[in-house]
């Protein structure tokens, strides 16, 4: 086996693994039925979808030529994965305001190499803006410091 097959094996492996958690995590909330869906229906759904293209990706991806590598683009990716995880599971435990504020400051900084200023903005910014939408216009309900 050359790389490339091995990098669509490992992508149908991460996605896979994401669409199983989906489906785990979207029964434990509920699925309710068809005429009353409950809040898992949604996201059971769309991990369904995922996991069957995840499989069909490991059955018919390692056959390809024509497939790219594994990079430096895709640590990137990784690291941007990665900190949505964090972003996450920091969410309810601490409100959305120094998570949305880490997101954003990492991937403009560090993914999207501009400058600490820009950086520091435009994060600022974005988690102000977030804030009046959707706390104080929407009244959506989210885990917040303020």
């Amino acid at each position: 086996m050359t790389e490339r097959p091995l990098a669509q094996l490992g992508a149908a492996g991460v996605a896979g693994a994401i669409g199983v958690f989906g489906l785990i995590g979207s029964v434990a909330l509920g699925l309710g039925r068809l005429t009353a869906p409950g809040p898992g229906l949604w996201p059971f759904t769309v991990s369904v979808v995922i996991t069957v293209l995840a499989v069909v990706l490991a059955l018919t991806g390692r056959h390809g030529t024509d497939t790219e590598g594994f990079t430096g683009a895709s640590v990137q990716t990784a690291i941007a994965v990665l900190s949505l995880v964090v972003f996450a599971a920091l969410l309810p435990l601490i409100g959305f305001e120094i998570p949305s504020l880490l997101l954003v400051f990492v991937w403009t900084r560090f993914l999207g190499r501009e400058r600490w200023v820009s950086s520091v903005a435009v994060s600022v910014g974005t988690v102000v803006a977030f804030y009046v939408l959707f706390v104080m216009v929407l009244e959506i309900p989210l885990p917040r410091l303020i």
